[in-house]
């Protein structure tokens, strides 16, 4: 097998491999260690699995275009935040309880809004001023936050609405709405990236960007665009999670870009860009999903969890850059 061969298969299919890996392993280690009696595989803790992956998930599918793209977005955390704070608040506004639940949609529409608009602000700067995106996103991620504490101090935003609960909690085919819009997400994504000019130009881009240019590609334009779409996905993830609790912190989704960018990692795609796939990057949620899940179903604490992990992505990032070395030498003889 040829190194770049070898390189794309590691970045894209051993993902299910260590998915496998971790399953057989916490159903052993369940036998012996578990803090309860209820089987790691059962339907039920996989299902609800699943739940859980969404809202980190969703976000994931949009980072995903982002780093494609050769850039990265490092404020998704605090639009999270902000868009959950919208949804929650206008919900009591007086003109919104008029209208009963027909402010629902209402209110979506404000926090996917929010997101969008926080997202194309990112998109501009990067496009317009030439600034390295992670600089852009690093200043978005703290002044967003900032918006945050300025909306409504440092006390939670909180409106419980039975319909949302109801509409949250709800299943079909056995399956949460969370997962249903987690999925759906991954399959209009995955149809963008490999069914459309614009994801096409997504790998052109990330992979020579001045080959890009001369190809005729409105680079800008394009990376704006991309930025967009993580912002409304991370809004998006927001009405998802806090359609059904019902109460957001001024500090929650903290740290989740971290975990985001991880995924995306973790599935495969190139810090550098110009490579990354969307069902690869599922994957990568799932398995940072499953190992959280697991080591706390044999009774580690958080530190473990996040050491663990911190661990796999620095032996990910190593084993790529060392595998990209290799392929550079074969195409060199």
């Amino acid at each position: 097998m040829q190194a770049g061969t070898l390189a794309n298969y590691l970045r894209r299919g051993a993902i299910w491999g260590f998915i496998v890996l971790e399953l057989i392993f916490f159903s052993i280690a369940g036998e012996y260690l578990a803090i309860t009696d209820k089987a790691f595989m059962d339907a039920g803790n996989m299902l609800l699995l699943l739940k859980q992956t969404a809202p980190l998930g969703i976000i994931a599918m949009g980072m995903t275009i982002v780093m494609v793209n050769g850039n990265i977005d490092l404020s998704v955390g605090a639009t999270f935040a902000l868009a959950a704070v919208i949804l929650l608040d206008s919900l009591s506004w007086p003109f919104m309880e008029e209208l009963g639940d027909w402010a629902i949609p209402l209110a979506w529409t404000f926090a996917l809004a929010a997101g969008g608009v926080l997202g194309a602000i990112n998109g501009l700067i990067v496009w317009k001023t030439g600034v390295d995106a992670f600089i852009v996103t690093l200043g978005a991620m703290l002044g967003y936050r900032g918006l945050v504490f300025m909306y409504n101090g440092e006390q939670p935003t909180s409106h419980l609405n039975w319909t949302l609960v109801d509409f949250a909690e709800a299943q079909f085919l056995g399956i949460h709405t969370a997962t249903w819009f987690l999925l759906g997400v991954t399959a209009v994504i995955w149809w963008v990236m490999n069914r459309t000019v614009h994801g096409r130009n997504a790998y052109a881009i990330g992979d020579n960007r001045e080959a890009a240019v001369n190809a005729g590609i409105r680079v800008g334009p394009h990376m704006m665009i991309n930025f967009v779409i993580i912002g409304f996905l991370a809004a998006l993830s927001a009405v998802v999670f806090y359609s059904e609790s019902g109460s957001v912190n001024p500090n929650d989704g903290e740290l989740y870009e971290l975990w985001v960018i991880t995924a995306v990692v973790l599935g495969g795609t190139k810090l550098t860009g110009g490579s990354g796939s969307i069902v690869a990057t599922f994957g990568g949620v799932l398995a940072i999903q499953l190992l959280r899940k697991g080591l706390a179903h044999i009774g580690a604490d958080t530190s473990t969890v996040n050491l663990v992990i911190g661990l796999i992505l620095i032996a990910v990032l190593f084993l790529d850059k060392q595998l990209n070395i290799r392929a550079k030498e074969e195409l060199k003889t």
